[in-house]
């Protein structure tokens, strides 16, 4: 066997193997680990062009310990976000005053940076590199509410109650965050986005991420809607009333916790890019999951597989109140838990 053929044949067999243990339910492969582990591709590629005119059998030896070390722990690592081998980028920059659309109810609170940001009078707030606080009144008797999040760069989390409709904390290091409401055809609307427009300075290392502590009212039925890039999102939204959580992003890390499904049905749609995905469910709630992850790797624990990559809790079927999931992506890992 001429051993130049030896290095891509190893990775070829190893790449098929890790595939077909997959598919038949041996092996779930932390996709996410390609987010922090992918320097083991530039150690594998260098060794094999330091000994590539070596024919010698210890040169052989070393570069297929390096495979396996490497293959080994991008199939068995379990890192989560302790370690990232990455350097993160951000956008700092100061903002241009605009005069956009006033048909919010926003009030600014305390800013603990006043000498390190500024503000505007109009339905957008900007703050660089401060502490924002950011909120819209609720009023009384609204029914359904929808929350529309977007913007990547940035920790968000959500776990507690507010008086208002929507609140949030900022810590603002990069971009400009807008808060918007209005009414849509009864459905109180809430837009929290991140805008990146304005960049002007240029950060390398990941302690500049902004924060954002989210709050909303238990009141209303909520429709979810969160357009994310590279985002850490933990949601625990076990308190409120979701009818619908559509999610969808790219390098990211999301944990999301539901409460009881709500009267006709509670629907989540996840697609994503190179995620982890962890999505939390009751344990006595009635769930169904419709899977087309391509080569994704999926860990549904406490479902049955019914064929045609559905899954459901056992009765199903009988249940009134149900939590309807549908989740498709490239190189991910999803997890559903029942809690």
């Amino acid at each position: 066997m001429r051993r130049d053929r030896l290095t891509p044949g190893v990775i070829l067999v190893l790449i098929g193997a890790v595939v077909l243990l997959r598919n038949f339910g041996y092996l779930h492969f932390h996709w996410s680990n390609i987010l922090h582990l992918w320097p083991i591709f530039l150690v594998i590629g260098g060794v094999n062009l330091i000994f590539a005119n070596n024919r010698s059998i210890w040169a052989t030896v070393i570069k297929l310990t390096v495979i396996v070390v490497g293959v080994g722990l991008l199939l068995f690592g379990d890192f989560g976000d302790r370690n990232r081998f990455f350097p993160t980028f951000y956008f700092n920059g100061h903002h241009h005053k605009d005069n956009d659309d006033d048909d919010m109810d926003i009030d600014l609170g305390d800013d603990k940076d006043d000498s390190d940001s500024t503000t505007t009078n109009t339905s957008d707030i900007v703050k660089v590199d401060g502490n924002s606080f950011y909120h819209t009144a609720f009023a009384p008797g609204t029914r359904i509410a929808r929350l529309n999040l977007s913007g990547g760069g940035t920790t968000y989390n959500l776990s507690d109650t507010t008086n208002d409709l929507f609140a949030a904390n900022v810590k603002e290091f990069s971009g400009r965050y807008t808060l918007k409401n209005h009414t849509d055809d009864s459905v109180s609307v809430v837009d929290f986005n991140m805008n990146n427009q304005h960049r002007k300075s240029f950060t390398w290392g990941d302690n500049k991420a902004n924060t954002a502590t989210l709050k909303l009212n238990p009141n209303p039925l909520w429709d979810v809607n969160i357009k994310a890039g590279a985002t850490s999102l933990d949601f625990d939204l076990a308190k409120f009333k979701v009818r619908s959580l559509v999610l969808s992003g790219g390098a990211a890390s999301f944990s999301i916790k539901l409460g009881q499904p709500v009267e006709n049905n509670t629907r989540v749609n996840i697609s994503s890019g190179v995620s982890d995905i962890t999505v939390s469910v009751p344990k006595d709630a009635a769930c169904m999951i419709n899977s087309s992850t391509g080569l994704s790797s999926n860990n549904f624990d406490g479902f049955s597989n019914n064929g045609d990559n559905e899954y459901k809790t056992p009765g199903f079927d009988a249940a009134k109140n149900k939590i309807y999931i549908t989740i498709s992506g490239g190189l991910s890992d999803f997890k559903v838990r029942r809690y």
